[in-house]
């Protein structure tokens, strides 16, 4: 592998910094720091903008995670939802897997919530001032970028029978292409009504009573008062520190565990003196992946229904008796779950006063489950396909009970002090991408730009390993005979990096990979 890698773009520079999936909504976030906003702020506004100009991937309704970090603490927020209360043991008798679309797919959207909790303990500009650009966006139109274009396409190939999504988001019955400017007027409105109440009414008015009225009629069990019960939650962090730095996730019921598993098996691995694009640094990592994955879909689930304390899956003494299973020259077969591609945005921001935010959210699968409430814009999540119909399983389907999660926002601490905001998109390979990110950076010392940039690798299911492209046919042909069922993917399955590095003298480094039409910008 030849290195600098296929670079298109370098790391950025600056007092404060955004970066995102998409250039409009990176504007955005800028726009709220030029007007006297802080990180919390900028990072609400991009990700607000991020439901008009990525649909695709995020809307109205979804879910949110993030870490922030402010006044020597991070804080947590958990701004999923639940699934609806009136689900019954029988529902979904005779299924042999969890619907993946439709009115049973639908859990309580959490992503508006989430912007109103955050911004009501920590934001700095007047809430409805960070809906703007999003507003102006919506009703007005925007120039569709090619990567989101693409994905709206294989969207329309999937949601198009269905009237409600084709009057949102198809012109003529036909998806947008590259730069065609779109409008979507009824998401203009449901923002300006987000705005002026702060959520309210999309959980405790009309908006909400809209909302179960759509999905009742599709034959769904969500009612109004699913909605009007949904809280989000301030949590703590877990971690594992490796190779000198903290990496720290939400707990569960998302998958960020799985990669402090992985990295804290990694640390006990022969890693250090191999090249990283080496076959056997793929190997040792695919590894560690696979055990973290058995774990995940054994053990993670809402904590309140766990089957154990999932902080022991981080024990010291554990993870170096989980590291002890890998072979070198042998691929193992430890049953994962198998991933699904995900339909994701992620963001950061910081600020000149030290103040860093690492915020995700998500459809899941694309457009999400297909139902769009009529009228408003709101294309409703399919996180409900989180959850798993195997009888006695910690993520067994229950009424009021929150799903497994796909989405991790990430956060980096050195000797406890803010290092960086960072995520990588993409379904299941989040954890991957978060493991390889940071052993490129920390362990191998690559540049940032060139850690996001590097060819990446997928555990896709218990033997399969995906590779991009970029890999030669030498390295496939080594992993194969470690026993690797090696498949190639294209670009668009290794998910997006964004992320804000601080630097020593109160400066910040930030970066966009090349996967995402994306942007990272300063001032």
């Amino acid at each position: 592998m030849t290195r600098p890698y296929h670079r298109l773009r370098h790391t950025v520079y600056g007092s404060a910094a955004v970066a995102s999936s998409q250039p409009l909504a990176t504007a955005a976030g800028l726009h709220a720091l030029r007007s006297g906003g802080n990180a919390l702020d900028a990072a609400l506004a991009t990700a607000i903008t991020l439901t008009v100009v990525e649909p695709s991937s995020n809307g109205l309704g979804s879910d949110a995670f993030t870490i922030i970090h402010k006044d020597g603490k991070l804080h947590a927020l958990n701004g999923s939802g639940r699934s609806p209360s009136r689900w019954t043991p029988d529902r979904f008798a005779g299924l042999d897997e969890f619907p993946l679309f439709g009115p049973d797919s639908v859990t309580v959207p959490g992503v508006v919530h989430a912007w109103a909790t955050a911004h009501q303990r920590f934001g700095k500009l007047p809430f409805a001032d960070l809906f703007q650009d999003a507003i102006r966006h919506a009703r007005d139109g925007f120039p569709v970028g090619p990567i989101t274009a693409a994905a709206w396409a294989r969207g329309a190939d999937r949601y198009s029978q269905r009237p409600d999504w084709s009057s949102t988001f198809l012109t003529n019955g036909k998806p947008p292409t590259a730069g065609q400017r779109f409008a979507m007027p009824d998401h203009a409105r449901t923002l300006e009504t987000i705005a002026k109440d702060h959520g309210q009414s999309f959980y405790q008015g009309e908006l909400a009573q809209r909302i179960a009225a759509h999905i009742q009629a599709e034959g769904g069990a969500l009612h109004a008062d699913d909605l009007a019960a949904h809280q989000s939650d301030w949590v703590d962090t877990i971690h594992t520190t490796a190779f000198d730095r903290t990496l720290h996730e939400l707990p569960p019921n998302g998958q960020g565990i799985a990669a402090l598993i992985a990295l804290g098996i990694a640390r006990n691995l022969p890693l250090a003196d191999l090249d990283p694009d080496c076959p056997d640094a793929i190997h040792l990592q695919a590894e560690a992946i696979r055990l973290a994955f058995a774990d995940l879909h054994t053990h993670v689930s809402d904590p309140n229904t766990a089957h154990i304390d999932t902080r022991q899956l981080l024990d010291p003494d554990y993870l170096k008796q989980r590291a002890a299973q890998v072979n070198p020259r042998k691929a193992g077969d430890p049953a994962p779950g198998i991933p699904r591609r995900g339909g994701t945005i992620y963001c950061c921001a910081a600020d000149n006063q030290g103040m860093m935010v690492s915020w995700i959210q998500s459809n899941f699968w694309g457009f999400g489950s297909g139902l769009v409430v009529p009228d408003t814009g709101i294309a409703l999540q399919n996180r409900a396909a989180g959850f798993t119909l195997e009888p006695g399983h910690a993520n067994q389907a229950a009424p009021a009970k929150r799903p497994f999660h796909t989405i991790i926002p990430g956060f980096i601490t050195n000797n406890h002090q803010p290092e960086a905001a960072f995520g990588v998109m993409g379904g299941s390979f989040q954890t991957q991408g978060h493991l390889q990110v940071f052993l490129r950076r920390y362990l191998w010392k690559q540049d940032l730009q060139e850690a996001a940039d590097a060819p990446r690798w997928m555990i896709t299911s218990s033997r399969k390993l995906a590779l991009e492209p970029a890999w030669d046919k030498t390295t496939a042909d080594d992993l194969t005979t470690r026993g690797h069922n090696i498949i190639e993917l294209p670009f668009i399955y290794f998910g997006g990096a964004q992320g804000i590095f601080r630097q020593t003298d109160n400066t910040y480094a930030a970066l966009s990979d090349w996967r995402k039409e994306g942007q990272a910008a300063v001032i």
